[in-house]
């Protein structure tokens, strides 16, 4: 077998299953003349040697890595080469020495720092014939080892971002603004959101501060990248720095061994919405700061600074101005903060908006449960009748209640008073209203109380039903609702027949 066979075998062996040459032998190939082209034409650099480090053949690319005439190494000990400091260790020795493959550092007259891996190739009766050695340029190594380092970091990035976004973004997130002061707040926030300013989010617990946040998300251009809500109040005090900012392996007792990517890094490009903003420790509030103002985060145990880009989107139900004046929130931190802030309006100075959104969790409940069920038009004035102090959130968990807890398609209050403003008898009947043929007054008075009087006998003849009701009446649900409640607060008030026994 003459060299160019052996380097043949060497060359394809790691190529091919079961570690034989594997070659088409309809094509003629594999020649003397095509391995030399195979050899001349490698990027790596290839040095072969034979059992006592004697060179025997070198391609163009070695001679670039070493900075030499490859012609001039043909013939050469690799010890003589190292004593004339061509470089400075020979990695075909050291494989010759230890009679199995060795990857090591190789450092040239110049330098320059190469990677390289001798290979020993043994005859039949065990001796080494030759031994190949591949190098490459370190710094493209490293580069290389980098960029993967990179696409990992990215990928854990965005796999631990899945565990802080929820399923999908179901009914409950979308933006429900029949009223005109959310009307305004949603143009607000449409409008801001091209930019990528701070802001800051204020309102009762309940009103919907993370929807919000979410529409700002959704019409920026970060639109793509990650959005990460953190509930605050939700992370134990002694894990808030590690999961603000990551740790690196062994940072501290009970680290994970592969280290963590912190909230920054995990919305890089995105937004960041930290909820209840307000419950921060001073300590945290600081290194919060820090961030801002220098978009950089150093992870627990770590010396490496990593660059952020991310838009922060704050909120609260508390005074935060209030709190910098008792000293409990950073005033810096408030300004930083403070600079698009958006007052969100509770349930109750926003009625309009009450019935639309109990529409839209019962269409979601009755998709989710495959159910039919319908709001009676006693319950929606004991609705529209209550304050909601649990906003929102309130609404969705009243209107769950009485999908789960009632037998009948028709959803009424009836002796649950937990939402109920006003006391009155469970078992009081409110009487059917009886048409009047005798009307007195102006033109428009007497067409609203007819208008009343027809509502209250289709009603009466629905059983209260708004579905059937407004069917019959050839309006819009919506409608029906609006004139429930105008009629509900005028002097004719409009009386309602409640659901029977049988259908809660």
């Amino acid at each position: 077998m003459n060299l160019y066979e052996v380097m043949g075998q060497t060359l394809f062996r790691k190529c091919c299953k079961g570690g034989e040459l594997k070659i088409n032998t309809d094509k003629k190939f594999c020649s003397r003349q095509d391995l030399k082209q195979v050899i001349t034409n490698s990027y790596d650099a290839i040095f072969v040697t034979d059992g006592k480090g004697n060179v025997l053949l070198c391609n163009p690319a070695t001679g670039r890595l070493l900075n030499v005439n490859p012609q001039e190494l043909i013939g050469k000990n690799v010890k003589n080469l190292t004593q004339k400091g061509v470089y400075d260790r020979s990695v075909a020795m050291e494989a010759i020495q230890a009679r199995s493959t060795f990857t090591g550092l190789i450092i040239n007259r110049d330098g320059v720092k190469i990677m390289s891996t001798g290979t020993p190739i043994f005859d039949k009766n065990g001796e080494i014939v030759i031994v190949v050695v591949n190098s490459r340029d370190y710094d493209l190594v490293e580069k290389y080892l980098k960029a993967l380092e990179n696409e990992s970091n990215k990928a854990d990035r965005y796999k631990t971002a899945a565990g802080y976004l929820s399923e999908k973004e179901l009914a409950q997130n979308s933006v429900v603004a029949k009223s005109e002061k959310m009307n305004n707040v949603v143009k607000k926030c449409t409008h801001i959101a091209k930019s990528d300013s701070t802001v800051v989010l204020l309102g009762e617990s309940g009103s919907g501060k993370e929807v919000i946040a979410r529409l700002i998300h959704r019409h920026s251009h970060r639109s793509k990248e990650p959005f990460i809500p953190v509930n605050c109040p939700a992370i134990p005090s002694q894990l808030l720095e590690s999961e603000f900012f990551g740790y690196v392996a062994g940072a501290f007792t009970g680290a994970s061994s592969k280290g963590k990517p912190g909230l920054f890094e995990i919305a890089h490009k995105g937004t960041l919405f930290l909820d209840e903003i307000g419950e921060l420790s001073i300590a945290l509030q600081s290194k919060l700061l820090r961030v801002i103002e220098t978009s950089e985060v150093q992870r627990l145990g770590s010396t490496k600074v990593f660059k952020t880009n991310v838009r922060i989107i704050a909120a609260t139900n508390r005074d935060l101005r209030k709190m910098v004046e008792q000293g409990t929130f950073r005033s810096d931190l408030y300004y930083r903060l403070n600079v698009i802030p958006i007052y969100l309006p509770p349930l109750r100075e926003r009625p309009d908006d009450i019935m639309a959104l109990a529409e839209l969790f019962l269409n979601e409940l009755n998709r989710k449960y495959a159910f039919k069920k319908e709001f009676t038009a006693q319950s929606i004035i004991t609705m529209l009748d209550y304050n909601w102090p649990g906003n929102v959130r309130e609404l969705r968990n009243v209107v769950e209640r009485l999908v789960v807890t009632s037998s009948g398609n028709y959803l009424d209050f009836g002796d649950d008073v937990l939402i109920k403003k006003r006391v009155s008898s469970s078992d009081e009947m409110v009487p059917q209203p009886q048409a009047s043929n005798l009307y007195h007054g102006t033109l428009k008075s007497v067409l609203r109380e007819v208008e009343e009087e027809y509502i209250s006998q289709v009603l009466a003849q629905c059983d209260g039903h708004i579905g059937k009701a407004a069917e019959r009446l050839g309006i819009h649900r919506t409608m029906l609702y609006r004139k429930i409640k105008a009629n509900e607060n005028s002097q004719n008030s409009l009386m309602l027949f409640p659901s029977t026994d049988n259908e809660l």
